[in-house]
Parts: C-alpha cells; structure tokens; sequence
C-alpha cells in the first residue's frame, strides 16, 4: 500500500472531491480518506443549487449581474444579529471566485438549468445541477480517477501528525488497519458538518437542542475535532441553518434520484435539457422537493396543529425553535401535522403552498399526497387518518376538540397558542408525517485566511492543514439556498491551486 503523498483529503463529499481534483490537475498526488463505504457526504443528499454571479448562464438568459450586488444581497438573508457575525472579506473573496467556480465544473461536464431567483436576491443566481447533487460527486470522482487520484473509503482519520511545527501526515483505520499516511505537501480537512453531533451541538449551541437530529446523520463533526485537536481555533460553532421540521425521507429513492449523474448518460441529458419541455423539469424538481424540503412557516399561522405518535399536542405550533426541541423530545422525535378541509383548500393552489424551492416549483396538498403516500394520507373523518397512521383516535380527536375549545373562547390554550385562527373542521382531513426536527447544516467551522490555511487563535496558521466546505466556513455566514455547495466547490478548487504553489519543507 502506498503511504506517500503530496497533499491527503479528509472526507470525500463535496469539497474533498473538488479539492482532489484541483490538486491533482495541478500535477500532485492525492489521496481521499473517506470514514463512509461511499462517497457523497452532505452533498450527495442535496437538491444540488449552486449559487453564483456573473455566469454564462446569465449571460445567456441576459441577466446583467455584478460582485457588488450579489455582495449587498447576500447580507440580506440571516437575521441582523447573525448576519453581523459574518466574515465579510472571505465571503467576498468566496463570491469573487464563484464565476470561476461554475466555468471549472461545467468544463468537466456537468449541467445546469436556470438561473432560477430567489429573493432578497435582486437578479436570478441560482444554478441547478442536473438531475441532482450526486452528479457533482459522479462526475468528480471520475475526473479524479482519470487523474491518477486514489480514494480509500472505510477509512476515518484518527489523528493528524505534527512535527517540526508543520503538519507531517495522518493516522487513518483503513480496513480496520492502522496505517500512518505522509503528506509533502498539506493536509486538506474536508470532512463536512456536525449537524448529527450531539455533543457539538450540546457544547456550543446549549443542551436544549442536543436531541435534534442533522439531516445527513454522518454530520458528526470529525473535521472540527481534527481542528481543536491540533490546535486550531473554530468560529460561530452555535450558528446553525435550523432546525426547522422537516418530513423524514423515503426509504426507497425517488426515480430522479436514479437518474444517470455521470458517465455519456449525463452529458447527454445536459444537452438535451434546453429541449425538454419545462413542465417535464419541474416534475423532476418537485419530486426532489417533496422529499426535502420543509413545511411552510404559514401553514401554523394558518391554524395547523401538530401531535405526536399518541394524536396529542405538545407545544405552541407557531413558536420557533420551541416548537422544534419539543418534538424532538416526542416518542421516536417524530410528530404529524394535522390539516382540516379549509387548510386543505387553501394549501392547494398559489400563493399558499406547503413546501417551496424558491422560485422553482412550489408543492402543494395534493402534490404530497400523490408523490410523497408515506408521509401524507387523507380521508373524510379524524378516525380514518389516525387509523391509517396507526394514532390513537380518541386521542386526535380530543386535540382537535381542546383547541377549537381554545378558538372558540378567544384564549390562549395550554401551550400559550391564542385563539387567533378558526376552528378545525369538515368532511376532509389530511395527515401529513411522520416529520421530524432537523438542522439542516452547521455554520461553525476553523478560522481560516484566504489560502485556506487554518489558524491559531493567535492568528498563526498551522503548517500544511487547510480547510475547506463546512471544516473551512472560516466566519462565514451562509444563508440562503446554493451558497453552501458554492463554497464547498470553490473551497475545494482554490485550496488544490494553493496546494501546487506549496513547497516542501
């Protein structure tokens, strides 16, 4: 087995792979150390957008764009108090280079659809793969083989070896083998979020929101205990995108997620796609969308109740994050969201939609009942849904009964709700669930500079460790859909030009 590289990838998601290919474009060898039997990592479960200005793509579609702009509409999505935490310069730099990006994945074959908006942003940016995100890892991983690159999946790292003040390599279980790998020149930690780390999320975010589960379960923050464990100091650990409720995913892929993502198979749906009618691509997106996306805010506003396995209430449907570290401590953390024949009605055509990818394609009732049959179901009485999920009726039928009480008498009910919506009522109910409360993705991750060095908290970089995608936010803060695999496909592409430039010493 060969144990001497130039440059070695922690984590084979997204940005790992995009670091692997760019390092060895630029003539190193690399080796990825995958902990998982296969590639993906959070990337792999995405949608897929890709957030980016001044693209060929607008150009096409004449979308006038600039830095500038996407700078100033960037700023306009995470809460004042978050969005002040931000590293403005990195960011800008990230955006500066997202153009860049775009160029570099679509020179290697991959496809896009859109720009699609996405408001506070002023003009379309948001790219989106086709079919969906495995064809970044599809398509990575077959340029990095083509390469020469060598990839050991089954492989966590242990421990990263320091010495002489410099990063000399890692420790890795490889097959159950502990094998000590050199790396000349750097260390690339690339190992995703922490979302599913309950010790993480105790630790910086507070123990309330310990029982809430990631959306990628591998998210245990391997990466960043690399990072503290040599040293390195990690920023905005307690900033997370979530958790917010969403519907657990099926147990079998839908037929989009089968779909060709690499291969002559995909670069011909990519030429094909300007031909194929939009309503065919909405389809596709919208499968996507039901599976992964989450309940509209409105949808409680608008009176919707939420109860557990037992048909009970158990919290204040319209107070977030309440609402979420309370299902999370439901029987099996999972909880259904009830919806009476005026709810149905009204979340069945715009602007009242269940779930949305902003500005794509919008999901309403009827869509989760005829796409999404294991976590909707409707019927003409309370008995007969709770029947078909397996919920006692006596129970969901006192929940609806308690809070039309509540309604009906204009005062707050156990959970603090007021009676501020109408009652719950008719011929036509439907359950949508089992759902559950997740973080999406983590914001926390190693100081870094614009080399992709980490740092110290004296400033200081570590010799030969760079982080890159979630390992690598450095401050970042990036809300709103596509900035997340734009970083990571950047990252990944800057830090392998920066890996070639790097001397042995």
């Amino acid at each position: 087995m060969k144990t001497d590289f130039d440059a070695i990838i922690v984590g084979g998601g997204g940005s790992g792979l995009a670091a692997a290919v760019s390092a060895a474009e630029h003539g190193l060898e690399v080796l990825v150390l995958e902990k998982l039997p296969v590639l993906g990592g959070t990337t792999g479960i995405a949608v897929g957008s890709l957030t980016a200005n001044r693209t060929s793509l607008q150009d096409r579609a004449m979308i006038e764009d600039s830095l500038e702009q996407h700078v100033e509409d960037v700023r306009k999505f995470a809460r004042p108090e978050i969005e002040a935490r931000n590293n403005e310069p990195l960011r800008r730099y990230f955006l500066s280079e997202s153009a860049a990006t775009y160029r570099w994945l679509v020179g290697m074959g991959l496809a896009f659809h859109g720009p699609s908006p996405e408001p506070p942003n002023r003009v379309p940016r948001m790219h989106n793969v086709v079919p969906n995100a495995k064809a970044y890892i599809a398509v990575l991983q077959n340029r990095f083989l083509r390469l020469g690159g060598t990839i050991y999946c089954n492989s966590p790292v242990k421990r990263i070896h320091i010495s002489k003040d410099r990063a000399q390599g890692v420790e890795a279980q490889v097959t159950g083998e502990t094998i000590r790998f050199r790396a000349r020149r750097g260390i690339v930690l690339a190992a995703g979020d922490y979302a599913s780390s309950q010790s993480l999320i105790a630790a910086h975010k507070g123990d309330a929101y310990a029982d809430i589960e990631g959306i990628n379960p591998h998210a245990q923050g391997d990466g960043h205990r690399l990072i503290e464990s040599i040293g390195g100091e990690l920023i905005n650990m307690d900033v997370t995108w979530g958790p917010e409720i969403r519907f657990i995913p099926p147990a079998k892929q839908p037929f989009v997620q089968l779909l060709p993502t690499g291969g002559w198979a995909a670069r011909l749906m990519g030429r094909l796609l300007p031909f194929v009618p939009p309503r065919i691509v909405h389809l596709l997106i919208k499968r996507l969308l039901v599976t992964w996306q989450h309940p509209d805010e409105a949808i409680f506003e608008d009176g919707a109740i939420i109860v557990n396995s037992k048909g009970e209430r158990f919290c204040h449907e319209g107070r977030w994050p309440d609402r979420e570290i309370a299902l999370a401590r439901q029987p099996g953390k999972i909880a259904y969201i009830l919806l009476d024949e005026r709810l149905i009605q009204r979340y069945s055509a715009w602007p009242h939609f269940v779930s949305t990818a902003p500005e794509i394609a919008y999901a309403y009732v009827q869509d989760y009942l005829r796409l999404r049959p294991d976590v909707s179901v409707g019927g003409r009485s309370l008995e007969e849904i709770a029947r078909a999920r397996h919920l006692p009726a006596n129970n969901l039928i006192d929940a609806v009964t308690q809070f039309n009480r509540s309604v009906q008498n204009g005062r707050e009910d156990p959970f603090g709700r007021a009676g501020r919506c109408e009652t719950l009522k008719g011929n036509s109910w439907v359950l949508l669930g089992p759902a559950k409360a997740y973080f999406t993705i983590t914001e926390g991750g190693a100081r870094i500079n614009e080399s992709l060095q980490v740092l110290r908290p004296s400033g200081e970089p570590i010799k030969g460790v760079y982080a890159v995608g979630c390992n690598g936010l450095g401050g970042q803060i990036l809300f709103g859909h596509g900035l997340h695999i734009a970083w990571a496909m950047t990252s990944g592409r800057l830090v392998g030009k920066v890996l070639a430039l790097e001397a042995n010493s």
